[in-house]
């Protein structure tokens, strides 16, 4: 970020409309989920990267062996193939949930560029909408 100039600061030739304000705060709105988006894709990361670490354990484990499979807060014994069953659901459940949101991310986005070309086109320098 930057601070503006003197001249920029007291730039008083646009006046900013109701609607101007609408898109500014809708701008916003945006900016914040996308921030919560992202917040919950790196979630969804970590959890899949243990659900991959999961199922490279599966596979080294003997198939008649009981295994220990976390549902939600607390680890259940499970036979092997149950669990690798649920681990192929979960895995398919947090793929979906990804895509989800990738796909909400990428309409925010694009709402957000939308925004950005009319507020840039009437105000110039005098609006900052770039973190």
């Amino acid at each position: 970020m930057r601070m503006l100039e003197q001249e920029e600061e007291n730039d008083d030739s646009t006046e900013v409309s109701w609607e101007d304000q609408q898109r500014i705060n809708t701008f916003s709105k945006l900016n914040n989920r996308i921030r919560v988006i992202q917040e919950k894709l790196g979630e969804l990361k970590q959890e899949k990267e243990a659900l991959d670490d999961l199922s490279t354990e599966l596979e080294l484990a003997e198939e008649d062996q009981t295994v220990l499979y976390k549902v939600g807060d607390t680890f259940l014994h499970m036979p092997h193939s149950r669990a690798l069953k649920r681990l192929e659901k979960d895995q398919a459940s947090v793929d979906a949930r990804v895509a989800e949101l990738a796909a909400q991310a990428d309409d925010c986005e694009s709402q957000m560029k939308q925004l950005k070309v009319v507020l840039y086109a009437k105000f110039g320098k005098a609006i900052n909408l770039d973190e």
